[in-house]
C-alpha cells in the first residue's frame, strides 16, 4: 500500500537500490509496492524483476515534481498506462515545461495529488493522497467528505537515520550548498521510510479507509510484461518473410562479390546461419545494420564493422565487416547459437567527423510520424570514491587544500582523520557506486517495434537526440538490443589522408583493397620493424615492442598481436609464452595436447574470447550455453552472480570427472579468468587488423601526406610533436605557422608542412577566422603593417604570430617586427581601423631600426610556450653540451654493458608488479631522431621519478629480447636546460 517509493534513481534523492527497496518491504512483510522515482523510470524493469522473484506485487508510476516540488504521482495500471506517463514525462523533460498542477486526463493511469489547499473536482481516475501528519488537518478539509477519494500517501526515500543524513547531503550536493544552508523544503521528512502494515495502522488510527483506498489503488494496477520478447524492429519490407527473403537475396548477391569461386564450404555457412538468424529472430537487426552501413557507403563514409558480429559470413557479404570468416575459421558459435539469447553484436565504427551524421539517418529513417521508435542508450554516472570524497568535502565546507588532503591521505592505514574527516569517509562508502545522474552511453541506439515509451522515459541531452532513462543491462534484460555506432580518429586519419593525396600528389586511392595490403613487401616490413607510428591500434611503444619481437609480418599474426597485447592475456603471463612458442617450434610441444587441439593457431594458448567457450566446451565439457555464460562473464556483461556461480562450479566438476590434472585445471581457470573485461573477439581482433593495414599501406607509401592526416585529426596514441617528428623523419620540410601559406589545420604543398593555426596554443578562432578571410577575399599580406591594416586584431594576437615566425618572409627579425607591432597597435587605439594610415592603398612598411636576431634557443622556447613543443631541436637547450652518450642505432654494439644515453622523453607507461610496486616502461628519442626503450623497476621509480617532459640522462644495462633492444635503467635524471639570464 505504499504508493510513493523511491529508489537511487531518483538521482540525488533516493538512497536505497531496487534490491535494498525490496529488501527491506520483504523484511516489513508488505505484499504490493509502488516505483515512483522522481522524473525517472530508469529503475522500473529492475524492480520489476526483483519484486517477482521475492513475491511482491510490482506496480510502477512516476513522481511528477518541478525541482523538490511534487505535482503528483502517476500509477500506470498497465502496459498502456506506463506508455502514457513516459510520454508525458518526455514530452517535459525535452522541451523543458514545468508540469501543470493538474494532471492530463490519462485514460490507463491513476493520479494522485498531495494534499491540494483549494478543492477542486476530481477525475474518476485522480484521486488526494493523505501524509499521517496531516490527519488532523484532513478533518477540516472538504476533500474528507469524499472519503473515497482518499488515499495514504506514504513516502519511502530511505531505510534508517543513517540513509536520510545520506539523503541530506545528496540533496546538498545536487543544490551545490553547503550542509548547514539546506533548505528544509529542499529534502524529504525523517519520517519518509518504509512500515510495515501494523505500523501504518498504528500511524493511521481512525483512518482506516486511506489503506484501504491505496490497496484497492495497487490492487487494480496490473502491468504484465514478457521479458523474453525481442522488442526490437521486427520487420523493414513490411513481413517477416519479405524480410528474409531480401536478406537472403542481398546476402548471396554480396558473397559473389566477395568469393570469385562460391564452393560448397562458403554456401553451406551462408545457409547455416542465415537459417540461425531466422529461427532467433534476428533478420531485421542484421537489415538494420546493413541499411546504416549502405547509408555511409552513399555518403562516402568509412567504417569498420567489429563485435562478435565481426565472425558473421553474411555479416560480411553485406559488407557489414570486412573480414572473411572463412579464410579466418572464426568460430561459429561465438557469433551465435541456438542457445545464445541475444543477438551477435555490431560495432560500427565511423570517423570522428561522421557519426553524428549516421546517428541523425538512423533517427529519421527509423521513427515513424508522431511516435518515437528510436533513443539513444542511457547510462549513469556513479559516485566513485576520490570525487564522492571531494563532493563532501565541499558540502560540510572544507577548503581545498585539506579536502585534496583528505583524498590523498584516506585510506592510508596511519591516518587518522579529524571529526569532518570521519564523516566525509564514512559517507563516502554509503554513497559510493550510487548513481548521480542520467548520461548517454558511449555508442548505444535503441530501434523499438513499438513506440520507445512503451518502455522508457526520454530527456533531451545537448547532443540532440532523445535519450533513454535505462541502460545497457536493462535493455538488454527487457530484449532491447542496441545499435552500436561509434565514432574514433583512426578512420578520420584514413579519410583525411586520402583527401590530402588527391590535392598533393593527384593520386585516387583505393583503400578497400585489404586483400592486395596483406601481401605488399614494404607493409610487411613496416609490421616486422615495428614502424607503425601513426598507424591505427599498433602505434604504442608496447605494440611496437611487440610485433618486432614476434617479427609479425602477416595477418593473421597482426590478428594475434591486437589480441595478446591486451591486459587479459598480458597479465596471465601467456603474452611471453605466446611469443617463445611463436618464435620457436621446439616450445610448442610443452602446450597441454587437448589445449593444442582446440587451438593450434595460437599454439594452445587463449588469445581471442571466443577461446572461452572453446575451452569450456571441448576441455572442461561445459554445453555451449553454459560456456556462453562463462564468456559473458569474463567480459562483464553477466548480471547473475548465481549463474556464474554456478557455471564456474560445474567447470571444475567437470573437469574432475574427466581426468583432468587439478593444477592443469586451476591453471586453464587462472588463464580464462585473467580475461575478465579484456579479451576480443577473433573477428573483432580482424577488423582491427583489417585498418591497421589500410593505415600502415597509407604510412608506407604517402608518409608525408598520412601524417597530416593523422595530425589533423588527432587523437592518435602520441602529442602531435612527435608526429611531426614523423613527418621530419620522412623527409617533410616542416615549417611553422605562416601567415600566407597556412591554413586552420596542417597542410602540405609537395614535401613542405605548414603547421595550422589551430595549434598556437593562446591564439583565438576568431582571429584564425578573420586572418583566413581577409586572405581568400584580397590574396596573401604584403607583410606586417599591411596584416595589421586589413585585419581587426589584438596587440596580444599580433605578439603571438611574430614570436611564432608568421611573417617571416618579410626579412625582419622577430625583434623588429614585435617593435613595429606595438608602434603601430598602441597608436590604433587613438586612430580609427579605417584610417588612411591603415588603408591598403596607402601601405608602407614603417621603418625601424635593425636589431640583434634572437638566440636559436630563445626561438625553441617561443615554440615550446606557444605550439607546446619544439620546431628546431630541443636538444640544444642543454646547459652542458659536452655529456657523452651513445646513439640508440648502436646499442647493439654494447649489449649487457652499461651505457649512458640522452634521450627527449614521449612517453611513460605505469604499471605495477606482482608485488603491488609501481614499475615504468619509458620511450624518448635521441639526437638523431631514433626511438629509445627504456624498463626503470620499482628501485629506481622510486630514486629517481620521472619530472615532466624534458632531456633526460639515462644511464643503464642495454638489454635484448627477441631481437629487440632496451635499457634496464639504473640512473635517470632530467638534464638542466640553458636559461635566458644564464
Amino acid at each position: 500500500m505504499l504508493i510513493n517509493c523511491h529508489s537511487f534513481y531518483s538521482f540525488k534523492y533516493g538512497t536505497m537500490s531496487v534490491e535494498a527497496l525490496i529488501a527491506e518491504a520483504k523484511g516489513k512483510k508488505l505484499d504490493s509496492l509502488a516505483l515512483t522515482d522522481i522524473n525517472s523510470t530508469a529503475g522500473v524493469f529492475p524492480f520489476i524483476r526483483e519484486a517477482q522473484k521475492k513475491g511482491i506485487h510490482p506496480v510502477i508510476g512516476i513522481d511528477f515534481r518541478n525541482g523538490v516540488r511534487q505535482q503528483y504521482i502517476g500509477l500506470a495500471k498497465n502496459q498502456e498506462g506506463f506508455f502514457e506517463l513516459n510520454k508525458h514525462l518526455s514530452h517535459h523533460r525535452i522541451k523543458g515545461i514545468p508540469f501543470d498542477a493538474k494532471a492530463p486526463a490519462f485514460q490507463n493511469s491513476f493520479i494522485v495529488y498531495p494534499l491540494p489547499t483549494k478543492f477542486f473536482a476530481l477525475r474518476e481516475n485522480e484521486f488526494v493522497g493523505v501524509h499521517p501528519y496531516q490527519l488532523n488537518k484532513i478533518v477540516k478539509s472538504p476533500w474528507f467528505r469524499y472519503k473515497d477519494k482518499l488515499v495514504l500517501l506514504q513516502p519511502a526515500t530511505f531505510s534508517s537515520k543513517l540513509e536520510f543524513n545520506a539523503h541530506r547531503l545528496l540533496r546538498a550536493i545536487d543544490g551545490n550548498t553547503l550542509l548547514s544552508k539546506l533548505e528544509t523544503e529542499e529534502q524529504g521528512e525523517i519520517c519518509d521510510m518504509l512500515y510495515s502494515y501494523a505500523d501504518m495502522v498504528a500511524r493511521c488510527e481512525g483512518h482506516s479507509y486511506l489503506l484501504y483506498n491505496a490497496q484497492k489503488l495497487l490492487e487494480a494496477c496490473q502491468f504484465s510484461f514478457y521479458f523474453q520478447a525481442v522488442k526490437n524492429r521486427r520487420d523493414i519490407l513490411g513481413s517477416d518473410w519479405e524480410d528474409y527473403d531480401y536478406l537472403r537475396q542481398e546476402t548471396f548477391k554480396g558473397a559473389l562479390m566477395r568469393y570469385a569461386d562460391l564452393t560448397a564450404e562458403i554456401s553451406k555457412r551462408i545457409e547455416k546461419e542465415l537459417e540461425l538468424i531466422q529461427q532467433k529472430g534476428f533478420v531485421s537487426y542484421f537489415l538494420i545494420n546493413y541499411d546504416i552501413v549502405n547509408f555511409a557507403h552513399s555518403k562516402g563514409f568509412y567504417h569498420v564493422g567489429r563485435g562478435s558480429g565481426a565472425n558473421s559470413i553474411v555479416a560480411y557479404c553485406l559488407y557489414i565487416t570486412d573480414v572473411d570468416p572463412i579464410e579466418l575459421d572464426l568460430y561459429f558459435e561465438r557469433f551465435i547459437n541456438l542457445y545464445r539469447e541475444n543477438p551477435p553484436d555490431f560495432d560500427i565504427d565511423f570517423s570522428w567527423t561522421d557519426r553524428d551524421e549516421v546517428t541523425a539517418y538512423i533517427f529519421e529513417k527509423y521513427n515513424k510520424g508522431n511516435q518515437e521508435h528510436v533513443a539513444l542508450l542511457g547510462s549513469y554516472s556513479t559516485f566513485q570514491s576520490n570525487s564522492m570524497l571531494r563532493e563532501l568535502g565541499k558540502v560540510f565546507g572544507l577548503p581545498k587544500t585539506e579536502i585534496e588532503s583528505l583524498i590523498y591521505y584516506a585510506g592510508k592505514p596511519d591516518y587518522v582523520p579529524d571529526q569532518y574527516g570521519k564523516l566525509i569517509i564514512k559517507y563516502s562508502q554509503v554513497l559510493h557506486g550510487m548513481p548521480s545522474h542520467l548520461t548517454i552511453h558511449a555508442c548505444g541506439i535503441l530501434i523499438s517495434h513499438k513506440p520507445i515509451h512503451y518502455y522508457t522515459a526520454t530527456d533531451m541531452p545537448p547532443k540532440g537526440f532523445p535519450l533513454a532513462h535505462i541502460d545497457m543491462h536493462v535493455a538488454e534484460d527487457i530484449g532491447l538490443y542496441k545499435f552500436d555506432i561509434l565514432s574514433q580518429r583512426g578512420l578520420g586519419h584514413i579519410k583525411s589522408a586520402i583527401q590530402i593525396i588527391e590535392q598533393n600528389q593527384g593520386v585516387k586511392v583505393d583503400i578497400r583493397e585489404v586483400e592486395k595490403f596483406k601481401k605488399d613487401p614494404k607493409i610487411k616490413e613496416h609490421l616486422r620493424d615495428g614502424h607503425t607510428i601513426g598507424a591505427f591500434y599498433v602505434e604504442s611503444p608496447a605494440m611496437r615492442m611487440l610485433l618486432a619481437k614476434m617479427k609479425a609480418d602477416e595477418y593473421l599474426e597482426l590478428v594475434a598481436a591486437s589480441s595478446i597485447i591486451r591486459p587479459g592475456v598480458a597479465r596471465s603471463g601467456m603474452m611471453r609464452e605466446y611469443i617463445l612458442r611463436h618464435v620457436d617450434p621446439e616450445r610448442r610441444k610443452t602446450a597441454h595436447p587437448v589445449m593444442m587441439d582446440i587451438m593450434p593457431e595460437t599454439y594452445g594458448i587463449m588469445v581471442y574470447q571466443e577461446d572461452v567457450i572453446k575451452v569450456a566446451h571441448y576441455f572442461a565439457g561445459l554445453s555451449l550455453s553454459e560456456a556462453d555464460v562463462l564468456r559473458r562473464g569474463m567480459s562483464g556483461k553477466s548480471r547473475s552472480k548465481e549463474e556464474f556461480k554456478h557455471v564456474h562450479d560445474q567447470f571444475f566438476i567437470n573437469c574432475e570427472k574427466l581426468g583432468r590434472d587439478p593444477k592443469i585445471t586451476a591453471e586453464v581457470w587462472y588463464q580464462i579468468e585473467s580475461f575478465a573485461g579484456y579479451s576480443f573477439a577473433k573477428g573483432h581482433s580482424a577488423s582491427f587488423a583489417v585498418e591497421s593495414y589500410q593505415s600502415l599501406y597509407l604510412k608506407a607509401y604517402f608518409p608525408l601526406e598520412f601524417m597530416v592526416g593523422v595530425i589533423n585529426n588527432f587523437g592518435g596514441f602520441y602529442h602531435t610533436e612527435f608526429y611531426v617528428h614523423e613527418l621530419r623523419m620522412n623527409g617533410a620540410d616542416i615549417q611553422a605557422p605562416h601567415i600566407n601559406e597556412s591554413d586552420y589545420l596542417t597542410n602540405i604543398k609537395g614535401k613542405t608542412v605548414y603547421l595550422g593555426f589551430i595549434h598556437l596554443k593562446f591564439l583565438e578562432k576568431t582571429s584564425v577566422e578573420k586572418i583566413l578571410r581577409e586572405r581568400a577575399v584580397n590574396g596573401p599580406y604584403l607583410g606586417l603593417s599591411d596584416f595589421i591594416a586589413r585585419v581587426e586584431i589584438s596587440l596580444e594576437q599580433a605578439l603571438i604570430l611574430i614570436r611564432i615566425a608568421c611573417f617571416r618572409f618579410t626579412g625582419k627579425s622577430k625583434q623588429e617586427l614585435l617593435w613595429e607591432a606595438h608602434f603601430i597597435l598602441n597608436k590604433r587605439k587613438t586612430v580609427a581601423v579605417g584610417n588612411e594610415l591603415f588603408k591598403k592603398s596607402g601601405f608602407r612598411e614603417l621603418q625601424v631600426p635593425e636589431l640583434e636576431a634572437a638566440d636559436i634557443r630563445q626561438e625553441i622556447v617561443d615554440q615550446i610556450e606557444i605550439l607546446e613543443f619544439p620546431l628546431d631541436s630541443p636538444f640544444l637547450l642543454v646547459k652542458d653540451q659536452s655529456v657523452a652518450s651513445i646513439k640508440a642505432k648502436d646499442m647493439k654494439l654494447h649489449l649487457g654493458k652499461t651505457v649512458q644515453v640522452i634521450g627527449y622523453l614521449v612517453t611513460i607507461k605505469y604499471t605495477r608488479t606482482v608485488k603491488g610496486e609501481v614499475m615504468n616502461f619509458g620511450t624518448f628519442v635521441d639526437r638523431d631522431g631514433d626511438w629509445i626503450d627504456t624498463v626503470h623497476f620499482p628501485p629506481v621509480v622510486k630514486k629517481y621519478p620521472f619530472k615532466g617532459r624534458g632531456i633526460y640522462l639515462i644511464k643503464g644495462k642495454v638489454a635484448q629480447e627477441f631481437d629487440f633492444y632496451s635499457i634496464e635503467v639504473s640512473c635517470c635524471e632530467r638534464m638542466e636546460y640553458w636559461n635566458a639570464g644564464d
